[in-house]
């Protein structure tokens, strides 16, 4: 199935702050500001080929966001680092019931959830994010599907807890899949965007995606040139025009 991932979308009451606070704490830039979107673009040496897009949106956040950002440090004085920058930026301390921890739980501005990790090899090559980690009833499952419409391998396993994906490429952050049993209860605030390569057929990839284990959704609203579907475990992603 030829999809690539090409964007992580966040949903944000003020666009602008959120992409700022990320754009500053990640080192990268805001390379598109419009109206309905704006796009956080990380440097080509990053590895990270998609671009983090905050999107305006008139709901509060209301429960612990399924999707988050784990990222990565070099050493413990680089993590220290990394979160007094994020708390002078507006972040604050997130206590999810983590415990006694080697990682720090933070929220950003809008109370997105986020970890800075303290140091591990497995992270060494991913650039300022270590992985985009989905909560998963059922991880092995999800990374199947998210495997079969992206192409990227599961390069990693930690017993039934944890299921990681990697591009091809061996860059940039990981996609994981981390076992949490808590039963998703809105729309998802963050979630991904896949694209089909420029030649292809959208109408014939959407079905195909479909047929890999996805299902529509429908969120209301006018009718957009992308289609917005579920994985198999209720997680909203869009498939967008071929590019």
């Amino acid at each position: 199935m030829s999809t690539r991932l090409v964007n992580l979308v966040i949903d944000a009451a003020r666009p602008e702050v959120l992409a700022d606070f990320w754009a500053a704490l990640l080192g990268w830039h805001v390379a598109v500001e419009e109206a309905d979107e704006i796009d956080v673009r990380a440097p080509e040496s990053d590895g990270w080929d998609l671009d983090l897009v905050f999107v305006p949106v008139p709901e509060p956040k209301e429960v612990k966001n399924r999707v988050h950002l784990d990222l990565a440090s070099r050493t413990p004085e680089h993590q220290a680092e990394l979160v007094a920058r994020a708390l002078e930026l507006g972040a604050r301390r997130a206590d999810l019931g983590q415990g006694d921890v080697p990682w720090v739980v933070l929220a950003d501005p809008e109370g997105n959830e986020f970890c800075v990790l303290e140091p591990r090899e497995r992270y060494g090559d991913t650039g300022a994010v270590a992985s985009i980690v989905v909560d998963a009833h059922d991880p092995e499952l999800l990374a199947g599907f998210w495997t079969r419409i992206t192409g990227r391998p599961i390069e990693f396993r930690e017993g039934e807890v944890l299921v990681g994906l990697r591009a091809p490429s061996g860059r940039g952050p990981w996609l994981e899949f981390l076992r949490n049993d808590d039963v998703k209860q809105v729309k998802n605030r963050v979630h991904l965007d896949v694209a089909p390569p420029a030649e292809a057929d959208h109408a014939a990839v959407v079905q195909e995606v479909i047929a890999g284990g996805a299902a529509p959704a429908d969120l209301g609203g006018p009718k957009l040139p992308w289609r917005v579907l579920t994985d198999p475990e209720g997680n909203e992603f869009c498939v967008l025009t071929p590019r």
